[in-house]
């Protein structure tokens, strides 16, 4: 595993960030959120864990000490539902800064999805490797994720990670990146669980690094990524939010007051994702 490499001696060049995200598949930008509302819509994430029963009693709340179930928390929704217990959060991600930051990235004005992805992942958890497009791929491909931390995270916590080259693995998109969760009902969505295999078959190598409150990274839908596994005591809060030029069509699923997110996924009996690479043929 290699170093992922911040964009920072760039951050004012538009052009040049946006070459940088097609050659690299990501950006990394330290400092980009004002760092105390991250830690303000930590604070937020952490009363709710609280009332949920998940910290440990015996730890002060701010540390985030995960209680004895160690439970995750996902409070994935649209951000109308969101704004009662997050205001900081949404006001992070849907930042006046950050509109801005898209609309010149994308050249053009941009939109996010009004559904958010924040979630706290306790002890031992982790994401399996995954392409966000067989999530979200019925509107235009340009989406762009924004993972933002919500604490300083180190690689013990269980960092993001990105399989560089993957947007190039032609194979893989034209086979498992052409799957649509709730069309074809695949368990997890994940394309493996194993990144040695991916890079011993398809080549590219994995990268991480610390991240710390207020940093984000930013990737295309046909970027491979994972995390690595959390091995603390403390909660790893985060969040995945996504823009895309408002010009272009979105996927309805994530759009709208009430948006309806995956109706269908894991309704009925899944498909294993072993079955599924079989039928690809990866």
């Amino acid at each position: 595993m290699t170093k992922l490499r911040d964009s920072n001696d760039i951050s004012g060049d538009f052009e040049a960030l946006a070459a940088r995200l097609q050659e690299d598949g990501y950006l990394l930008l330290r400092g980009f959120h004002d760092r105390e509302l991250v830690l303000k819509a930590r604070n937020e994430f952490l009363a709710q864990l609280q009332k949920m029963g998940r910290l440990d009693p015996n730890a002060p709340s701010e540390q985030g000490v995960i209680g004895n179930e160690n439970k995750s928390a996902l409070w994935s929704n649209g951000a109308e539902d969101l704004s009662a217990d997050f205001p900081s959060f949404l006001e992070v991600v849907n930042n006046p800064a950050v509109m801005t930051f898209f609309d010149q990235l994308l050249g053009g004005p941009a939109m996010t999805y009004d559904f958010k992805w924040p979630r706290a992942i306790a002890k031992g958890g982790n994401t399996g490797a995954h392409y966000d497009i067989v999530y979200m791929g019925r509107g235009t491909k340009n989406v762009y994720t924004m993972w933002t931390p919500f604490d300083d995270i180190s690689l013990e916590k269980g960092t993001l990670a990105m399989c560089l080259g993957s947007q190039h693995f032609d194979k893989i998109k034209k086979t498992y990146g052409e799957m649509d969760v709730d069309r074809d009902n695949v368990a997890t969505g994940w394309y493996s669980e194993d990144p040695i295999e991916i890079v011993d078959t398809f080549g590219g190598q994995w990268a991480t690094t610390e991240f710390h409150a207020g940093d984000v990274i930013i990737f295309g839908m046909y970027m491979m990524h994972a995390s690595l596994n959390n091995t603390t005591n403390e909660y790893r809060i985060s969040s995945d939010t996504r823009y895309q030029l408002a010009s272009e069509p979105a996927d309805e699923r994530w759009v709208g007051k009430k948006p309806k997110g995956h109706y269908a996924w894991g309704k009925t009996k899944e498909k294993p994702v072993a079955q599924a690479r079989k039928e690809w043929g990866i």
